[in-house]
């Protein structure tokens, strides 16, 4: 792909940007770099290789539920000042 000024006019447009002429000529040799990056892609031999859509090993993180005993409401509000009538209380809304 030919990567120049109009390139990245267009791009920049398409982005809603306003690029100063400085920035453009910066871009332009990141943007280079970056198709010449990609380029290194296509010469790869990907004949016999399957397409991989999760590169990762999808793993359950969860833990199996399991039935505890639960805090009595007393424990819950042993360590709280701010409790009233047996609950939590909070600041003042309105």
């Amino acid at each position: 792909m030919k990567v120049d000024k109009e390139l990245i006019k267009k791009v920049a447009e398409n982005a809603r940007l306003e690029l100063t002429k400085k920035e453009l000529d910066e871009f332009l040799s990141e943007f280079k770099e970056i198709i010449d990056a990609f380029s290194k892609l296509d010469k790869l031999n990907v004949k016999n290789i399957k397409p991989s859509f999760q590169p990762f090993e999808l793993k359950n993180v969860f833990r199996e539920d399991k039935v505890k005993d639960c805090l009595t409401q007393e424990q819950a509000l042993k360590n709280t000042k701010n409790k009233k009538d047996g609950y939590f209380k909070g600041p003042r809304v309105v």
